[in-house]
């Protein structure tokens, strides 16, 4: 027969209360405490079902940097927050992004189009 431990269903509990309070520290779950569960760019609103789709933005980019007024984080969306960082890439990069230009075709096909048109053939 196998020895039961009384307390083992005790320190399971107190473990996972722990746990829960660690979590309930980190910047996420404060600021999901602070700030409204809507996206801070194009205002789309998060219910409990979806809120695992909102995410902490730093500001700043300093994932340290965590008062904890908050003052550092935005709350987005995870495609706004995606293109948040996609912005940061490009002009780290130079700014050669989708508005910096590009080689230009210089070839213009059409340029002798209206005098060609305007020749007559010739005579059969």
């Amino acid at each position: 027969m196998s020895t039961r431990d009384p307390g083992r269903l005790d320190r399971i509990i107190a473990e996972a209360r722990r746990a829960a309070d660690e979590r309930a520290q980190t910047y996420r779950e404060q600021a999901l405490k602070i700030y409204p569960w809507i996206c801070g760019r194009c205002g789309r609103e998060f219910t409990r079902a979806n809120v695992r789709e909102l995410t902490v933005h730093h500001r700043d980019h300093n994932h340290d940097n965590n008062p904890p007024d908050g003052s550092n984080w935005e709350l987005l969306c995870l495609y706004c927050h995606d293109n948040e960082h996609q912005r940061q890439l490009e002009a780290a990069a130079g700014g050669r992004g989708a508005s910096a230009p590009q080689n230009v075709a210089t070839h213009t096909p059409f340029a002798d189009l209206k005098a060609m048109l305007g020749k007559k053939p010739p005579p059969k």
